[in-house]
C-alpha cells in the first residue's frame, strides 16, 4: 500500500480529524467527516439490530427504513414534486447514456443533445447506438453556446444536456430553454450543489460519488408520464418501470445507506441555499486566487460558464512547473490537483464536503508558489 504524503512542517496547516488529508479529487469525492463517522459507528452493528447495512437483507425492515428515509429526505432536500419517481440503482451515470434514449425515445425518434464537454459528448455518441442524434449545440469546452445559436429539432423525444462538465468546468447557470420538448441532464458533479426547480426536468440523474456518497449508486429522478415506455429490446435492469421501487436486483445497500446520511446532514445545514451559499464562497477563493497571480495561473473557461464544483487552472508561461505544484501541494496535504489526462494542467474539485479551510489553504499555497522568483 503506498504511504500517504509526508507533510512538511513549514506552511503546513493545522491537521484534520483523523489525520485527513484535503481531497480535491473529482470523484470518489470528499464525504463529510461526521457521516464518515456515523457510518463508521454504524458498520458492525447498525442501531442495535445486530448486523452491518452490508449484510442485511435488502427487503428487510431495516434497510426499507433506510432506503424510505434516504428518498424522503432527498424530495425535501429537492423539493421533488409527488408526480416524480425517485430511483437508486447501479452502474452509475454512464449506463444513463443508454437507459435515457431506451425509455424516452421510441424507435425511430431523433434526440437532441447540447455538447459542452467529455461527458456530454460520451452521452451523445451512446445515445446514437439507439436513435437519430441532432446536435444542438456544440460548444469549445471553454464556454455554453448562446441560445439564439441552437438548432432543436421540432417533435425531439427529448434535450439532453450535462449541467456540469467535471473535466472542462463548465457549468450552466440554470436549466436551459429547451421550448416545448422533455429537458434532460445529467447532473452528476453538481447535483444537490444548489437548489433547482425539478418541475422544469422530464428527467434528471447523477452519479453519486461527487457530492451525496461513495461510488455504486446513480440516482434517476424522472416525471411520471415517462415511466413505462422502454423499448422491448430495453436490458430489464435499465428499464424504468421494472426498477421502480429500486429493488428488481439487489440495490447497492451501503452506498444508498451514506447517501441517506449524507441528505440529512445537508438538511441540518440548512438545505440546499444554505449549501450553495458555501459552495459559492468556496469557489470565489480558488477563482481570487488565479486572477490576483497577474497571469501566472490562468483559468481556461469564460467566466459566464466557470463551475462552482470543478475548477480546471493552468501555468500558461510555464508549464513544466505544473507537475512540481501538484507534487508540493500534495507534500502540503492537499491531493488529487492533477488536471484530468486529456486536457492537463492542475484541477481543484470543491464539492460540497470540501471545507473552507481546504480551499483556503490551497490559495495560500498558490499565492506563495506564484511569488517564488523565476
Amino acid at each position: 500500500m503506498a504511504e500517504a504524503p509526508a507533510r512538511p512542517s513549514g506552511g503546513a496547516a493545522a491537521p484534520q480529524p483523523h489525520g485527513r488529508l484535503f481531497n480535491f479529487s473529482a470523484g470518489p469525492a470528499v464525504l463529510p467527516v461526521s457521516v464518515l463517522e456515523e457510518a463508521q459507528a454504524d458498520l458492525l452493528n447498525w442501531r442495535g439490530c445486530g448486523v452491518s447495512v452490508m449484510e442485511m437483507s435488502h427487503r428487510g425492515k431495516e434497510f426499507t427504513q433506510i432506503f424510505n428515509e434516504a428518498e424522503a429526505d432527498l424530495r425535501e432536500l429537492l423539493a421533488i414534486p409527488e408526480n416524480y419517481r425517485v430511483l437508486f440503482l447501479q452502474a452509475g451515470a454512464t449506463s444513463q447514456f443508454s437507459a435515457v434514449p431506451l425509455n424516452l425515445a421510441p424507435a425511430g425518434a431523433t434526440v437532441d443533445h447540447i455538447v459542452t464537454g467529455s461527458w456530454s459528448k460520451k452521452a451523445a455518441e451512446e445515445a446514437g447506438k439507439y436513435a437519430a442524434v441532432n446536435i444542438v449545440a456544440k460548444g469549445d469546452n471553454k464556454s455554453i453556446p448562446a441560445r439564439e445559436q441552437w438548432n432543436l429539432t421540432p417533435g425531439a423525444a427529448y434535450v439532453h444536456y450535462c449541467d456540469n462538465e467535471t473535466i472542462q468546468g463548465v457549468e450552466f447557470r440554470g436549466a436551459p430553454d429547451a421550448g416545448a420538448a422533455t429537458l434532460v441532464a445529467d447532473m452528476s458533479s453538481n447535483f444537490c450543489s444548489k437548489p433547482v426547480d425539478v418541475a422544469k426536468y422530464g428527467l434528471i440523474y447523477a452519479g453519486a460519488q461527487k457530492n451525496i456518497g461513495p461510488a455504486g449508486v446513480v440516482v434517476v429522478i424522472a416525471r411520471e408520464d415517462l415511466v413505462g415506455n422502454a423499448r422491448p429490446e430495453t436490458p430489464a435492469v435499465l428499464d424504468y418501470k421494472v426498477m421502480e421501487g429500486s429493488l428488481y436486483n439487489t440495490p447497492p445497500c451501503w452506498s444508498i445507506y451514506v447517501c441517506g446520511l449524507v441528505f440529512k446532514h445537508m438538511l441540518a445545514m440548512g438545505g440546499l441555499e444554505a449549501v450553495q451559499a458555501a459552495n459559492e464562497a468556496k469557489a470565489a477563493v480558488v477563482y481570487d486566487a488565479i486572477a490576483a497571480s497577474s497571469g501566472f495561473y490562468a483559468s481556461p473557461v469564460a467566466p459566464e460558464a466557470r463551475s462552482m464544483m470543478n475548477i480546471p487552472f493552468t501555468i500558461p508561461a510555464r508549464p513544466e512547473l505544473e507537475k512540481d505544484f501538484v507534487a508540493e501541494a500534495a507534500m502540503r496535504g492537499m491531493v488529487q490537483l492533477k488536471g484530468h489526462r486529456s486536457v492537463g494542467g492542475m484541477r481543484a474539485s470543491v464539492y460540497n464536503s470540501m471545507p473552507m479551510e481546504g480551499v483556503q489553504q490551497l490559495a495560500t499555497f498558490m499565492q506563495e508558489f506564484a511569488s517564488r522568483p523565476a
